[in-house]
């Protein structure tokens, strides 16, 4: 989001100046005519040098609080212009507290609020748009807000217990890393160099733990180099190359350990958006659309936007999902049913529910697996550095 210093006439002629932030300039100017004002003259605003923003993330609290203060005002009847400039004083977040700001003067000059609201895409994605918008048509905005705030804790408290479960295997597979690199750097050539002077007969194994090292001692820069690159590479190649993202999106899907759970943790993406939005009076197609960005997943995406055609030329919205290797038969198959029966929404809640204690029950079963399986990997690791030091030296002093 970049900041633009305007000059512009008020309705009642009147110049006025000041800051307004936005993606774009010609988004900058667009809200302020939708605010009735005539652009004079906008210019981004220079000099601020290296930008922070992206320690500026709004967090989820930030944006629960925020749904449930602006849901509670509507429901007790305040002004929509009114609650946002409530709920913006409330915020103690400097930017989220900006951008609630210019959403309220939007809605004040005639801007609906999910139009405002979607000219800011970072906090307010494609989803709770289009949540707003079907409360506002259904006049049902205070229940629509609060249940949003409802969803967003569910996905946050989903991400919090993954993220609290990988943390401990994460710390001791770099501490793993850290420490082999120290011992293929520092120890092994000193313990190895005695083995080599003796002139004695090698196993194997002793030859590629010194050839190892010794690479490493001379090309260690280059082996960082390598490793960087091929970060950066892997990375670019993902954000400009949707065939080589969906195709790595269905190989995660397929990974031992964690394959499982991360297609758990799409699927309850998207039953659980598809509940929200038809809850919310979204039809069957712009559900399927808005659930197709927000799975996170470039290969389920496709796979969501093909059912989109399927539905719109008529077709059960199972007949592609049916077909994937994607969606296990119980997902279908329930859908299909709720189709049949006019009770598709309930029956996503069903499966939400489902998977969700799917998500909880196979992050348990992995951390007690992962834990003595890292043990097993570190100890095979130091048998092999122990057999290739010790038993040689072992050997080399039995001959005298």
């Amino acid at each position: 989001m970049s900041s633009y210093h305007y000059h512009a006439r008020a309705k009642d002629g009147e110049i006025q100046k000041g800051i307004i932030e936005a993606p774009t300039e010609d988004v900058a100017a667009g809200i302020l005519r939708d605010r009735g004002m005539e652009v004079i003259e906008i210019e981004e605003e220079k000099g601020k040098g290296f930008s922070l923003e992206f320690l500026e993330h709004i967090s989820v609290r930030d944006f629960v609080v925020f749904a449930r203060q602006l849901s509670v005002l509507i429901g007790a009847k305040v002004p929509l212009v009114q609650s946002l400039r409530t709920a913006s004083r409330q915020t103690t977040h400097r930017r989220f507290q900006t951008i609630l700001t210019a959403v309220a003067d939007d809605v004040e000059s005639g801007t609906k609020l999910s139009t405002a609201l979607s000219r800011y895409p970072t906090p307010f994605d494609d989803f709770f748009i289009n949540m707003v918008r079907s409360g506002e048509t259904s006049g049902r905005l205070d229940e629509v807000l609060n249940y949003l705030a409802d969803q967003k804790e569910k996905d946050y408290d989903l991400i919090s217990k993954i993220r609290g479960a990988m943390i401990y295997p994460a710390f001791i597979i770099v501490g793993m890393f850290a420490v082999g690199i120290v011992m293929m750097v520092f120890v092994i050539p000193q313990l190895t160099g005695v083995l080599q002077e003796s002139g004695a007969a090698l196993p194997w194994t002793t030859r590629l733990l010194i050839g190892t090292s010794g690479f490493m001692q001379k090309y260690w820069l280059l082996v960082i180099l390598l490793m960087l690159g091929s970060l950066v590479a892997f990375r670019s190649l993902l954000a400009r190359s949707h065939e080589f993202r969906s195709g790595w999106d269905q190989v995660k899907v397929r990974l031992p350990l964690v394959g499982g759970i991360l297609q758990k943790i799409y699927l309850v993406r998207f039953t659980r958006s598809m509940e929200t939005l038809m809850a919310g009076g979204v039809d069957v197609v712009g559900s399927l659309r808005v659930a197709a960005d927000v799975v996170g997943n470039a290969a389920y995406r496709d796979l969501l936007l093909a059912t989109v055609k399927e539905v719109e030329d008529g077709n059960s919205m199972t007949s592609v999902l049916s077909k994937s290797a994607l969606v296990p038969n119980m997902i279908h198959q329930m859908l299909s049913v709720g189709e049949e029966t006019g009770r598709l929404k309930e029956i996503l809640g069903k499966l939400t529910l489902f998977y969700a204690r799917e998500v909880d029950n196979s992050v348990g079963n992995l951390v007690a697996v992962i834990e003595p399986l890292i043990m097993i990997v570190i100890g095979a690791a130091v048998g092999v550095i122990v057999s290739a030091i010790i038993l040689p030296m072992y050997q080399l002093a039995s001959q005298f």
